[in-house]
């Protein structure tokens, strides 16, 4: 039969522990660490202890929440994993250190385990959504200063929503001044597909923080189809833009027609009876891993190896403006970007012609040169309309905004002025 009753010593052992406990607590709320230590001698485990058994606050949440920094660290020397406790509300110390303003805490406990900065609440929030939704700017820059990264930076929450929506809905001024100036992404947009500037301006449109963000190139949604584009295609570009650049590797290595697989010295040639060289054309002298082409159509190897150094140099630039993290947001680089892509895909397709034309037969050149010709001549014509519309409208649109306007202002009030933000 089962008995549920306790014994003498069980029960005085389980008021020891709770004692215990209570202690500890008690020691976490007055920031004392002679008592904190001496527990800690009695039992070295009883911090881990209080992790496990703790329904809700550890005494590192409650040494947080008074902002006793001594105690913190001295936790944090004997117990580091405590900062990965959770309360029933899904949050570690450190966040509650961000919610509480407890900056000097705060750092002890983010220095100490930079892991459990990242964690994010049961609400899909990180600890910088917590500074900025308890409006905690001091706080925030000190983990932004203690973890720089800018995937941490721009994190959202289940709703979609980074630190600057957050500060940008809550109209705190000073948290989007210090974010814009920490290189936050100013055109991310929500899960309801808005942006920063969307968000402002569905509210009463506070003018500073307008401001603020129309000078750092802030964005409204409708705004982003260029840039929108550009960033879902990135990676398929740098594939394209890499496959180009192998295959006209390739094709520099081993050309059209192929390459010698021996040597040919003169003194190798047969000679005629008149001690003159064979005349065959299959006899010229040369040396192993030359292209054949360049011997037997040099012009159409001059040709190649321009059309196919083109298309290696401007591919390889693509791939280098890619990853050079130049703003792409800005109309007159989206331009360059496509320049460097019509110069790129358009040496290809003159490669093309030139490698058919060296392999076809030459009873069949005649027909095939006219097409290859007539197709280049409407690709050339259609690439170039298209370089030239854009181009028109780039200067138009840089005319409208008073491009020239500012330029001179520039130049007239301090000589040349660098201006980070055009």
């Amino acid at each position: 039969m089962e008995h549920n009753h306790m014994t003498e010593g069980e029960t005085e052992k389980l008021e020891t522990m709770n004692d215990i406990e209570q202690s500890l607590t008690s020691a976490a709320i007055e920031g004392n660490l002679v008592t904190l230590e001496k527990l800690f001698e009695q039992d070295p485990l009883i911090l881990d202890k209080s992790a496990l058994k703790c329904s809700d606050k550890t005494p590192l949440h409650i040494a947080a929440i008074f902002g006793h920094v001594n105690f913190t660290q001295k936790i944090t020397e004997l117990s580091s994993d405590m900062c990965f406790a959770r309360d029933k509300d899904g949050r570690n110390p450190l966040h509650i250190a961000a919610i509480k303003g407890k900056g000097e805490v705060l750092k002890v406990l983010v220095e100490a385990r930079p892991l459990a900065a990242r964690e994010k609440t049961d609400g899909g929030a990180t600890i910088l959504h917590l500074c900025v939704k308890y409006n905690q700017l001091e706080a925030l820059k000190i983990v932004v200063e203690v973890i720089k990264d800018f995937e941490f930076l721009n994190a959202k929450n289940d709703d979609g929503l980074t630190i600057l929506h957050l500060a940008v809905l809550d109209q705190q001024i000073e948290t989007v001044r210090y974010l814009v100036d920490n290189n936050i992404d100013v055109n991310a947009k929500n899960a309801s597909g808005k942006t920063a500037l969307d968000i402002l301006e569905g509210k009463n449109m506070n003018a500073e923080i307008a401001k603020i963000l129309q000078d750092s190139k802030a964005l409204r949604s409708k705004e982003m189809s260029n840039t929108g584009w550009l960033d879902k295609k990135r990676d398929a570009i740098m594939i394209v833009a890499t496959l180009i650049a192998t295959f006209a590797f390739q094709a520099g290595l081993n050309p059209a027609g192929g390459v010698w697989q021996d040597d040919l010295f003169p003194s190798d040639l047969i000679q005629n009876n008149n001690g003159s060289p064979s005349p065959s054309p299959w006899r010229i002298p040369h040396r192993a891993g030359e292209a054949i082409m360049a011997y037997y159509r040099p012009k159409y190897f001059r040709y190649f190896v321009r059309a196919n150094t083109v298309a290696f140099v401007s591919s390889l630039s693509t791939i280098l403006l890619l990853i050079s993290g130049l703003p792409f947001k800005r109309r007159f680089f989206m331009w360059f970007l496509m320049v460097i892509m019509w110069l790129t895909i358009t040496s290809v397709a003159l490669t093309y012609g030139i490698s058919i034309m060296m392999v076809t037969p030459k009873g069949h050149r005649k027909t095939l040169s006219h097409v290859i010709e007539t197709a280049v001549t409407v690709w050339c014509i259609v690439m170039s309309l298209l370089l030239l519309g854009n181009t028109i409208r780039l200067i138009r649109k840089w005319i409208n905004g008073g491009g020239f306007k500012k330029f001179d202002s520039r130049i007239g009030n301090s000589g040349i002025q660098a201006r980070s933000q055009e």
